[in-house]
């Protein structure tokens, strides 16, 4: 065997030193402030884990003799959660553990991820409010200071406003719509949804208002406001409000380092108040993670009830990456992936129309980047940007892994790529179809064939939009993946159906196709990479141009 398997490496000396310093570092500060290690099997009872909280998705699953469905640890709190509910007792609380352990998670294939990687973390077990929420945040803050990281920042957030304005949805079902598209990240959908539901004008707001907010502490006055639009009070900010002034008190110079975003509200299911992420030397992707999740030790502990718990954990790799990375000089242009083909012109359209220089676009002739500036002053200035010319399909791999900022595309190629990505803007050109059809003369045939083998087969570009189109009808479908000329599939007897984009039906005609179903409509949007919109203001601040001159 000459290669480690897909999503996994070797380790050699001198990166693995460069590691041991960085989890020594780590686990000094820890160990200072009384943390106490702990360590957990690579395998775990997945029932055991799942009664503690929602389990991240694991690749790797496995019974064992005694018949146990056992998986590959995905995270290390849960795993810490079925420690102290089994080994432990209400008086040892508080508790402050730590550990450094690797997990293993799900990663698409070619997409550039990990499977693997080494969590430094630690729980702070029974300390509630805002004295333990300042001491997780305050605990990063001196990891980082220590590690010497430069430009490291803290972004807040809460799930409990969210949590307030679903509580007054009239629709269940919406409510679970909401918050499926709010932890995908989608904005625009999110907008489409609650406009065509039956909520009063003031919940409408703030659905899809307050995933948006960002900026310093003035934006808890805005999320009130939302809340009290719809008659909730404004405690939902309270635990945000105190952790600013307990910083003040633990670490005053780093409140010039701390901002609130309300995109951050992943996992309702898990967490109760506060969460955050670490970012850090101008890199994308945080370094570490974390927040309150009270409710998981309910009923743990027989005699506490009740055991409110925060926590955080540093990916090593990431930490690793930060500490090897010169500072970004704050000039650095905005960088955004501009499609090319037959989304270029309208790009440059809405682009320029939202006061950018896009000038040297037009005749790009074999170049790839390109440096202009923004025509705006003020307060809403962007300054330098920099255009990176990109296929539409590898615009999304572009902004999630890092090498643009922000880029345009199509509403299908985020969702074939299923990438991290915030989608902020439908920029309303690009306008097409995904249609399913089949030929003309063989009406029926589909039918009788799905009759006899208990599926349908069809053949599409678009596997991803394809499979869910056919789960959500509740019908079998056996996905055939071309790269051109999907026509023929039924045509030649490869496939019963097509999945397949149109915009006039014109090459269905002429090929004597007839449309059978509709999946879905599509238009270009405006994407970005999730830390680079929370850390650098230039993003949303574009995303709110563009979408004022969309159409």
């Amino acid at each position: 065997m000459t290669a480690t398997p897909w999503g996994f490496r070797d380790i050699l000396p001198e990166e693995a030193q460069a590691r041991e310093d960085i989890a020594l570092t780590v686990k000094a500060c820890l160990k200072g402030h009384g943390y106490l290690p702990v360590e957990t099997p690579i395998l775990e009872d997945k029932a055991a884990l799942d009664a503690g909280g929602h389990l991240a998705d694991t690749p790797f699953k496995l019974f064992d003799e005694d018949g146990r469905f056992l998986v590959v640890r995905p995270d290390n709190t849960l795993p810490i959660v079925r420690l102290v509910s089994s080994r432990m007792d209400a008086h040892d609380l508080p508790l402050r553990l730590r550990y450094e352990a690797p997990v293993v998670r799900a990663a698409s294939r070619n997409s550039g991820l990990t499977r693997q990687f080494t969590q430094l973390g630690f729980e702070l077990i029974g300390e509630g409010g805002a004295t333990g929420d300042a001491e997780v945040v305050s605990l990063a803050i001196e990891a980082v200071r220590a590690l010497e990281l430069p430009a490291w920042h803290i972004v807040c957030g809460s799930v409990r406003p969210f949590k307030e304005v679903l509580a007054r949805c009239s629709s269940r079902e919406l409510a679970d719509r909401v918050v499926a598209l709010v932890h995908a990240n989608d904005f625009v959908d999110l907008d489409d949804v609650v406009a065509a539901s039956a909520e009063d004008a003031p919940v409408r707001r703030a659905l899809t208002e307050l995933p948006r907010l960002s900026g310093g502490v003035e934006v808890l006055d805005r999320v009130d406001e939302l809340l009290e639009g719809i008659g909730a009070g404004a405690g939902a900010t309270a635990d945000l409000r105190a952790l600013y002034g307990a910083l003040a008190e633990r670490a005053p110079e780093a409140r010039e380092r701390l901002s609130f975003d309300f995109s951050l509200m992943n996992s309702f299911d898990y967490y109760t108040g506060l969460v955050f992420k670490v970012y850090a030397a101008g890199i994308p992707d945080a370094v570490g993670s974390g927040g309150r999740y009270d409710a998981v030790f309910d009923g743990v502990l027989a005699a506490a009830p009740h055991v409110p718990a925060a926590g955080l954990a540093f990916s090593l790799e990431r930490l690793e990456a930060a500490r090897s990375t010169d500072e970004v000089p704050e000039a650095a242009p905005l960088r955004i992936a501009v499609p090319k083909g037959s989304l270029n012109a309208d790009a440059l359209r809405v682009l320029e129309a939202a006061g950018l220089d896009v000038a040297c676009l037009r005749d790009p002739g074999r170049h790839l980047i390109f440096r202009a500036r923004d025509t705006h002053e003020g307060a809403d200035a962007i300054g330098d940007v920099e255009y990176i010319i990109v296929r539409p399909t590898d615009a999304p791999a572009f902004v999630a892994l890092g090498g643009a900022d922000c880029g345009i595309c199509g509403r299908d190629s985020l969702i074939e790529a299923d990438l991290n990505v915030l989608q902020l803007a439908d920029l309303q050109f690009g306008a097409c179809r995904f249609i399913e059809a089949e030929p003309a003369w063989r009406a029926g045939e589909a039918e009788r064939a799905y009759a006899r083998r208990g599926s349908l087969r069809v053949a599409t570009k678009y596997p991803r939009i394809a499979s869910a189109w056919y789960e959500s009808c509740g019908v079998n479908a056996d996905i055939v993946s071309l790269h051109g000329n999907i026509e023929l599939g039924p045509i030649v007897g490869l496939s019963d159906r097509i999945v397949d984009i149109t915009a006039t039906g014109t090459t269905l005609r002429e090929n004597d196709l007839v449309i059978t179903g509709e999946v879905m409509e599509c238009t270009a949007r405006f994407f970005a990479n999730p830390g680079r919109a929370r850390l650098d203001a230039r993003v949303r601040r574009l995303a709110e141009r563009l979408a004022s001159v969309a159409g």
